[in-house]
């Protein structure tokens, strides 16, 4: 949501009930008995007023406080500085492409909004993978709903898990980062919220867009949850993906699927090289970002075709 930002001019008086300054000076050096009470009464009723304004004001400022998140000196770089980027070209190749449970229809894999009743493929094709990638479940499972979730939407854009997985853990080691413990609502122990956009060394300069509302910062943009959204990329692209009515920027299964529908922008293959990379490239302008996801993506793409092959 947009901030507010319409100007309340100061109280004054109208001009039909103005007064020049003699008829207010008179009145003011001798005042009437009954200016005198109706003025004490007036008095009162402000104070009253005051009052009462003094405590709505403060029950508002409890209330937002306690809905907005709390700014963090979380950074979306610190989780990339373990990670090697690899010496590949951009454009030249795109990573193994593997697909969820191998993209077996048979086996029922589907995303949580049209899940079947009865069993979660889904979730035991992400406890399979976990191990064997390093990538808490509940992590893997969002990366796969997302493909799923896309794969039904956008069949030309082939956007792999793995490739979701490796942004994710680059931006916040799949909602772990800063001791946050990624909950089995998906959503991380504490929000997930990145260091402000206010034109420091080495930050974009992003002035305030959602007054707060999403990263706590009423002053300049931070990126938030386990994708790292800016909030005005957030507004545009945010989804759905559990079906709660909700598109929650700090719950991963609506941050994956929402990160998927960006990346497919515009009829994008990624399972191609050039779309991959412009792909990655949109997320985040860096040769080394891009090199560093696709190390991950290839790897956690590799592991799993093992796994689900043996």
């Amino acid at each position: 949501m947009l901030e507010d930002r319409s100007f309340v001019p100061a109280t004054g008086q109208t001009p039909d009930t103005a007064r020049t300054g003699d008829e207010t000076a008179a009145s003011a050096a001798a005042p009437s008995p009954a200016r005198r009470g109706h003025g004490a009464a007036l008095a009162v009723r402000l104070a009253v007023v005051v009052a009462v304004l003094a405590v709505a004001g403060g029950g508002v400022w409890i209330v937002t406080r306690a809905a907005a998140p709390q700014a963090s000196p979380t950074t979306t770089d610190i989780p990339a500085l373990s990670v090697k980027a690899v010496d590949v070209k951009p454009g030249s190749i795109a990573p193994v492409n593997a697909v969820v449970a191998g993209g077996a229809a048979d086996q029922g894999t589907a995303p949580q909004s049209a899940r079947p009743a009865g069993g979660d493929p889904l979730q035991a094709w992400a406890d399979k993978v976990a191990p064997v990638t390093g990538i808490p479940a509940r992590a893997v499972r969002a990366y796969g709903n997302a493909e799923l979730a896309m794969r039904e939407v956008d069949r030309g854009c082939h956007i792999s898990w793995a490739t979701l997985a490796g942004i994710g853990r680059i931006e916040s080691n799949h909602g772990q980062y800063g001791g946050a413990v990624l909950g089995a609502d998906g959503r991380p122990s504490k929000p997930i919220i990145g260091v402000p956009l206010d034109g420091s060394s080495g930050v974009r300069a992003i002035s305030d867009t959602d007054g707060g509302q999403l990263d706590g910062d009423p002053v300049a943009d931070r990126a938030v949850g386990p994708m790292q959204f800016i909030p005005g990329t957030w507004r545009k692209w945010a989804s759905d993906a559990t079906g709660d009515g909700r598109a929650d920027p700090q719950q991963i299964d609506d941050a994956a699927l929402t990160a998927a529908r960006y990346l497919c922008a515009g009829g994008r293959d990624m399972a191609s090289p050039a779309g991959w990379w412009a792909g990655i490239l949109s997320y985040n302008n860096s040769t080394e970002y891009a090199q560093k996801v696709f190390g991950l993506a290839d790897g956690y793409a590799k592991a799993a075709q093992k796994v689900q092959a043996g």
